[in-house]
This record gives structure tokens, sequence and C-alpha cells, in this order.
């Protein structure tokens, strides 16, 4: 016997129960071997759309459906019912992909710049998920891609003229197992550069901050600007060490990110050029186990302007993720970089998922996101949390 699928649509002020009607209503007709096939809700501000695809014999149509349905009553106090042929829709053959977009607020001409990007793409939206509304704004689209799709390439300049961070990933169960967060410590974790700090303490501020500039902007090699800058510290007490970690602040956001980690399951961890002297006690306090980080040589109670240990410069970070990886038992796709400089570039690029925090141009092309806002546990939404479950 033939069959037609039919959309029902069930819309107005959502109240307690709708659900439950329509659902009644619908399996009032299973002895009529109607089928259920799909089903969609979304609630904004107590508006509701529930949309339900059902395929019944064409002996009963579409008259079954709605006499089901007012026999339970289900319209009333604003709520209306529809019942419509089901059209074939535009089949995309492909992968789903993430992408998340986020600002300090986003408009509907910067949606529509990226809507149309899709479009031209041959993708389509599937779901669209409003992670968070402050302190920023964040929305998740999965998007059916077609399969030769070149989305991340063709949303990238799109979201940058529109001034909007992005990320795109593929969507799978991997974003639900555990992962290893590896973060960069200066201008990252810590508003803070410690090398800029014990450089106030020696009076060479000025000299030590050019010397970092140009290393963070790729311009020189880290591992000779580390030393040079080393250098500058001879003679400066072991107690300074102290003085500087007292004066460390934390990146806005940088606690409740550690804090949604751990009760996540996830393990954070730092990678730092900085000096494991300074930071260890600090994120003892944290309860970050895992650091990379240099060491500086202290020889009666002073600093030599040397360091006790091979210098962390990029690849040794690339490889300290994935040595911590293997020790975590994640799998490198499950693993997270976040970090501002060059010396951050080849632990983004290794990471399966690489973030360029509020970094120099430089290392925004080698990141698969970009966050340009100065809360780190924005890093979250990137992994598909909600404002909502971080709050909880």
């Amino acid at each position: 016997m033939a069959k037609s699928a039919y959309l029902v649509t069930v819309s107005g002020p959502d109240r307690v129960g709708v659900g439950a009607e329509l659902f009644a209503a619908l399996s009032s007709l299973s002895a009529q071997n109607a089928q259920l096939i799909d089903v969609g809700q979304i609630t904004i501000r107590g508006a509701l759309v529930l949309c339900a695809e059902v395929v019944v014999d064409d002996t009963l149509g579409p008259d079954a459906i709605r006499a089901a349905l007012q026999l339970r009553d289900i319209e009333g106090r604003g709520i209306s019912a529809t019942v419509e042929r089901a059209t074939p829709s535009e089949v995309v053959h492909g992968g789903r992909l993430l992408v998340t977009l986020l600002a300090t607020s986003i408009s509907a001409e910067q949606l529509n710049s990226v809507f149309e990007a899709i479009a031209h793409d041959g993708s389509t939206c599937e779901r669209i998920v409003h992670l968070a509304t402050y302190p920023v704004d964040c929305y998740e689209l999965v998007v059916r891609c077609n399969e030769n799709s070149g989305l991340r390439e063709a949303l990238t300049p799109v979201a940058k003229d529109a001034g909007l961070d992005l990320a795109v990933q593929r969507a799978g169960l991997h974003r639900r197992a555990k992962h290893l967060v590896v973060m960069d410590a200066d201008s990252t974790l810590l508003k803070n550069e410690v090398i800029d700090l014990l450089a106030d303490a020696c009076g060479c501020a000025d000299e030590v901050s050019k010397i970092t500039e140009a290393a963070m902007a790729g311009e020189i090699d880290f591992a000779e600007s580390l030393r040079r800058r080393v250098a500058l510290l001879k003679g400066l007490p072991e107690s300074v060490i102290d003085e500087v970690r007292a004066k460390l602040t934390l990146t806005p956001g940088a606690r409740t990110l550690l804090r949604t980690l751990h009760r996540l399951g996830y393990v954070p961890a730092v990678v730092s050029g900085g000096f494991v002297e300074v930071l260890a006690p600090l994120l003892a306090e944290l309860h970050v186990d895992y650091l990379e980080a240099n060491v500086l040589e202290i020889v009666d109670g002073r600093l030599t302007g040397r360091l006790a240990a091979p210098i962390v410069d990029r690849a040794a970070k690339a490889r300290a993720l994935e040595r911590f990886a293997s020790e975590v038992g994640v799998p490198l796709e499950q693993t997270v970089a976040v970090g501002d400089g060059a010396n951050d570039i080849d632990m983004i690029s290794v990471a399966g998922l690489g973030i360029a925090f509020n970094a120099k141009p430089v290392v925004r092309e080698h990141a698969d996101a970009a966050l340009s806002v100065p809360y780190l546990d924005a890093v979250l939404y990137f992994l598909g949390i909600s404002r909502e479950e971080i709050d909880t």
C-alpha cells in the first residue's frame, strides 16, 4: 500500500505536557501502521516549535493525523498544530563539521555573512546552539558538508572580515572523550610575562622587553633570545623569584577554565618558555600536575645568568605535548593547545585543536581557531561546553 510522509508542526507558547500530548496522538495511529520518522524541537524564550515527520498509508492521509491531534486537544491556549505533506529535502552527501562563532556580541549581519559562505560552499546548517550570551556571545553550528568541501578555507576570511572568532572542527564522539588541554603560561594562562617581572627587579626591563617582543613575533630565534634575556638577570638573588610569583596575575577566566576541566575529567597542563621555579608552586595551588618549563641555574643563592637544563623552545613544546598525551593516555586528536606567541606554533600545529589566544598574526595563521576576547574560559566553547554548563 502506498504511503506518504507528513510534517506535523506544533507551535506557540511552551507549556507543560505539549510533547506528551503530541506523542500520545501519534501513538494512537500506530495501530493503523503510522510510523514516526523524525522529531525536532526548539524553544526560544518560551516560544515552542515542535516538529514530527510521520508516514501514513495514503488511504488515511493527513485527515487521520489531524483527527488524532484534535482528539488529544493539543490546540488551544495559543498552541496551534499544522499538518503538511513533507517535501523531499536536498540531501548533502559528506561529513559534518562543527563551526563555532564567538564575539562580544553577534549580529544578524555577521551571521548572514557566515551563512552565505556556508551556502556558497554547497553545505547546509543542520543545527544551531547558542552556547553563551555572556561574557561573550557564542553559537555552535552543525554543518553538513559536501564531499569536496573547503568550508574552513571559505569561512576563515569571512569571519575575520565580520569580526568573529572562529573554530571549524570535525564532529564526533571524540568531543565527549577525555582531553588533554595544554596552555602556554606567559600572556595566556597569566596576564604577565615572567621574565619581564624578573627584568624589572634587576633594572634591565627595557632591554629584555625588546628582545621578548622580537621573539614572540618570530623575528629572532627563541632559544637565542632566551639566552640573551637570562644573561641580563645575572646576580639577582634567589629571593626575587618569590617576589615575582606574588605579582603574577591569572588571565580572566583562567580559574573557571581549570575548575571546569577538572570537573569534566579533562587534564590541564602548562608548557612554557618561562621558568619552573616561578610556575611550579602556582600550578600546584591550581592542581595542574603537568608542567614543562625552563630551569634557572642558581648558585650560592643567586642567578648565574644561565639555564640549568635544555631550553624549552617551540620544538620542545610540541614534544612535551606529545609526551603528556602519552602519559595521560589520550590520542593527539584529543589534545588542545592554547598559546599566543611564535614559540607556541609547533605545539598548536601538532594538537588536535590548536587555539591562538590574543595572538600575533603569524600564530593565528597556524591555528585551527582563534580567540580575540580576553577570557581564557572561552576555550571551553570550542569544546562544545555551554555557559550554563560552566556556571552549573
